[in-house]
């Protein structure tokens, strides 16, 4: 059986689900106790700095996503060495020919 370039730890997993509900459960709270309401909204979409946050932010999280998985990928280590198939001998492709 082929070895995976980087084991899965279940630690890792747990953590991972862990910090998505507790990050969900923060953006919750942070919009109940702000009182951000859809017609609040309606209003604070209307200004500048409301519209660059809701870009940038995204980007921003785009960006370290991409530098976690890049420092991970480092982390990982040398890719395990290429198995090469065993070569088979060359089949006659010539059907026509009758001389077997």
């Amino acid at each position: 059986m082929q070895k995976s370039a980087s084991p899965k730890s279940k630690n890792r997993r747990v953590f991972t689900l862990a910090g998505i509900s507790l990050l969900s459960i923060a953006a919750v709270a942070a919009i109940s106790v702000s009182g951000v309401s859809p017609a609040n909204a309606a209003n604070l979409a209307q200004q500048a700095d409301t519209q660059i946050a809701v870009f940038l932010i995204p980007v921003a999280l785009l960006m370290a996503v991409m530098l976690y998985e890049a420092a991970r990928f480092v982390m990982a280590g040398p890719l395990p060495a290429r198995v090469t198939a065993p070569k088979r001998p060359a089949r006659r492709t010539n059907w026509a020919d009758s001389d077997r």
